[in-house]
């Protein structure tokens, strides 16, 4: 948004240049991003962030400008004639609670035309198009003091009554902009006797609009909820200047004053004669609890300690109000304009950036001599570096997702945003892969075939009045697993398409330095894994992990161009478990001794079966028993595969004899069979 440094000195006599007030008004965290133009028609471009609506005026500006310099901040005072006779025109509030505060005004035998130049220039300045003395009054209203108002041509309003109402199913309102537009009954809607004539903070209505031959004009100003008004603007496609500022809540007591500034201006421009006294009708009082200010915290938390009489100067500029408590406490009243001041912080931090954050002194935070690690912080940073290790980037997504993602990738009840940015992202997510399969595709559309990412993050879950924050780490990877560089392949390898098997080998490095008692894989995994290329990890009993292809349905769903492979790993669960103390083992002084074994087995016994048989043998010397090979074909016969293993027989105090190494491998033949294994020739 713009603003004009010299329609700021109507309020504030600035003794400084343009260029230097931009400056220290970014120091204090009012930012000027940029400055076009030259003397009176220099122009800021602001960068006013959503919580300081008050901010988004020239009022508000020369308010900061008037704490930061301590110089007077000069009332917006406006000068009307006498009213003539009472106005017939009545409001109706009859949603209080959407619409606390409506304000109106009646001028009459006014004359339609165009503003004065210093109205006119002034606005064309902040890129806005001077329409009519009347219309373009409420504009100047608007970036004068941040209060939008509306004008109607009273004549146009039926019965001489406005009704703050609902929308009834099925009525329709066609606003400023020529569009006809279907109401709801989640609608608020500002109504004559018979129809809606306004969206309510949002936009008028056409068919009340001002035009050259309006004679009579009733002027609106008021406050409206700001999620009802965020909810109309987004199901409507409507931002406009008034929903900007009402979404972040406008001030509640500047209704009066907005609406006699607006009356001034077009009396001044239009002539006409002001009838009756304001309308102001309060449905609802809106009071801003007062905030208790303790001074010794002041000092903690600024590490400075500031003087007395500075604190209550900066407040007081501000239109913070101090009433003196018992010992260093003050009670402090939040102004109307102020709706993001909600906690004593909230005022500290109101003193440091008009005090000046380049004032304090730069100093080392007290140490009392503890340092206290954060909870798995080793834990964390073992599985980043490992993961890093193996080739995976770090990345962030969203903690949103959409509702139909939260029921397809979880069962865990989710949690409903009020207010949220689309129907894409309208609840914290309930599982990491959403948000890695969303990354994955982001790099496929953009020509980056071989990825590898993680994630380390939150879910969010609803455990009756409850929300639940779980951390998770999700892996993605898709591609080649030997992609090639500069000069060809990596040394040595080939390039060949990645495979369930070494995601698998992937997650096994990540959790083989967690202790456990008891450790295996099966495939009971969600159903958006491929049934036939995914697992889960089971720990102690519990599920740590669950990995593997995408479903082909889910990524077609997706639009994911080839295969995709992602792993969950849970690690509230997995932290349950300490790190592995590593320990020094010396290299074995005497050789070791391998055999072979070829067996058929049927589908069903899968290989940790197969493991589990050898290592229940308890064989002392047995240091390892892995697959070398794996064979399927007609050879074999359907169902069934055939295994080649090795075993590693080694002592660590003498070199082994024919005879032991022959009896424990008759033990592990027997072994086999007894798994239904049949011993190839």
């Amino acid at each position: 948004m713009k603003l004009s440094p010299a329609w700021l000195r109507d309020f504030v006599d600035l003794p400084i240049d343009y260029r230097r007030l931009a400056d220290e008004l970014t120091l204090a965290g009012v930012a000027v991003e940029g400055i076009s133009g030259e003397g009176e028609s220099t122009a800021y471009e602001m960068e006013i962030t959503t919580n300081r609506p008050d901010a988004m005026n020239h009022y508000g500006v020369a308010r900061e400008a008037s704490a930061l310099y301590d110089l007077p901040l000069k009332a917006i005072e406006p000068k009307l004639p006498a009213a003539q006779g009472k106005s017939d025109v009545t409001i109706d509030i009859q949603e209080p609670e959407l619409c606390p505060r409506f304000t109106a005004r009646e001028i009459r035998n006014a004359t339609i035309k165009p503003s004065p130049s210093n109205i006119a220039s002034r606005l064309q300045l902040l890129d806005q198009r001077p329409i009519s003395n009347a219309v373009d009054a409420t504009n100047y209203v608007l970036w004068e003091s941040g209060k939008p108002t509306h004008v109607f041509d009273l004549d146009l309003l039926e019965g001489r009554r406005l009704v703050i109402r609902k929308a009834r199913e099925g009525e329709t309102l066609k606003t400023l902009d020529g569009v006809e537009r279907k109401l709801t009954p989640e609608d608020l809607v500002v109504a004559d006797a018979v129809k809606a004539v306004g969206l309510a903070g949002v936009m008028g209505g056409f068919d009340t609009m001002i035009t050259e031959k309006t004679r009579n004009i009733l002027i609106e100003s008021a406050w409206w909820d700001p999620v009802t008004v965020r909810h109309m603007s987004k199901r409507h496609g409507l931002h406009t200047d008034a929903s900007h500022r009402f979404e972040r809540g406008a001030d509640f007591e500047s209704t009066v004053l907005s609406t006699n500034r607006v009356a001034e201006l077009i009396l001044t421009s239009g002539g006409g004669t002001l009838v009756g006294d304001v309308i102001d009708v309060v449905a609802r009082k809106l009071d801003l609890a007062p905030v208790e200010l303790d001074l010794r915290e002041v000092y903690r938390i600024l590490g400075e300690k500031l003087s007395t009489l500075e604190i209550n100067r900066i407040l007081t500029r501000l239109g913070f109000t101090l009433t003196a408590g018992s010992e260093d406490r003050y009670l402090v009243q939040i102004p109307s304009w102020r709706l993001d001041v909600e906690r004593e912080i909230d005022i500290i931090e109101e003193i440091a950036r008009l005090h000046g954050y380049d004032k304090f002194a730069n100093t080392l935070p007290a140490y009392s001599g503890e340092v206290v690690e954060v909870a798995d912080a080793q834990k964390d940073a073992r599985l980043r570096s490992s993961l890093l290790a193996l080739g995976y980037s770090e990345t962030i997504s969203l903690t949103f997702i959409s509702k139909d993602d939260a029921k397809r990738f979880s069962t865990a009840a989710e949690l409903d945003l009020e207010n949220p940015i689309s129907d894409e992202a309208s609840v914290m997510r309930t599982s990491m892969v959403p948000g890695m399969l969303n990354m994955l595709a982001y790099n496929l559309n953009r020509g980056t075939d071989n990825v590898r990412l993680f994630e380390a993050g939150k879910v969010f879950e609803a455990s009756g009045e409850k929300s639940v924050e779980l951390k998770r780490i999700a892996m993605g990877a898709t591609g080649n697993v030997n992609a090639e560089v500069v000069h060809g392949l990596a040394p040595g390898a080939a390039a060949r398409p990645l495979s369930f098997f070494d995601l698998k080998g992937d997650v096994e490095q990540l959790l083989a330095p967690f202790a456990h008692w008891t450790f295996y894989f099966d495939s009971q995994t969600a159903d958006y894994y491929h049934p036939g290329r995914s697992a889960r990890a089971v720990m102690d009993g519990a599920m740590v992990a669950q990995f593997g292809q995408i479903h082909p349905e889910v990524a077609a769903a997706r639009k994911l161009k080839q295969d995709v492979f992602v792993a969950e790993i849970y690690l509230d669960r997995l932290y349950q478990h300490d790190l592995e103390a590593v320990r020094y083992e010396p290299l074995p002084r005497f050789p070791a001794v391998e055999r072979d074994f070829s067996f058929i087995f049927d589908d069903a016994v899968a290989f940790d079966k197969i493991r589990q048989a050898v290592d229940d043998l308890e064989i002392e010397e047995l240091r390892s028993f892995a697959p070398v090979e794996i064979f399927r074909g007609d050879k074999v016969g359907a169902g069934k595969y055939s295994i080649l293993m090795r075993a590693k027989l080694q002592s660590r105090e003498r070199t082994l004899r024919d005879d032991e190494v022959a009896q424990w491998s008759a033990q592990i033949t027997k072994a086999l069979e007894t798994l239904g294994g049949v011993q190839r020739a």
